[in-house]
């Protein structure tokens, strides 16, 4: 059973850095993929940004060069460092677990990120 737990969002002005968590609690097995997606007010919910269990990683055009995902086995945690933070960035962010072996899919809660002068 895989828990998903997010941490980091807040209120920050264009330009400021932040730097989200997202916790796993459970076991995992196999090939995975860590992701975190976004869902802005009265939008649907998109693909920020993958990692996967081998490092591989992929990032939605707009917000590459800016945002960087990692995650760090050890902690059971995956990140997103978020830099040069636009107002467009506004919205709910939510990790997404997804395990091949199980087939499972699991999101969090979801964090929200507020960019505003």
């Amino acid at each position: 059973q895989v828990q998903l737990v997010e941490s980091g969002g807040g209120l920050v002005q264009p330009g400021e850095s932040l730097r989200l968590s997202c916790a796993r609690s459970g076991s995992i097995f196999g090939v995975n993929v860590m992701g975190w997606y976004r869902q802005a007010p009265g939008k649907e919910r998109e693909l920020v940004a993958t990692i996967t269990s081998n490092g591989s990683t992929n990032y939605a055009d707009s917000v590459k060069e800016r945002f960087t995902i990692s995650r760090d086995n050890a902690k059971n945690t995956v990140y997103l460092q978020m830099n040069s933070l636009k107002p467009e960035d506004t919205a709910v962010y939510y990790c997404r677990y997804q395990e091949v072996l199980r087939s499972l899919e699991v999101w969090g809660q979801g964090t929200l990120v507020t960019v505003s002068s």
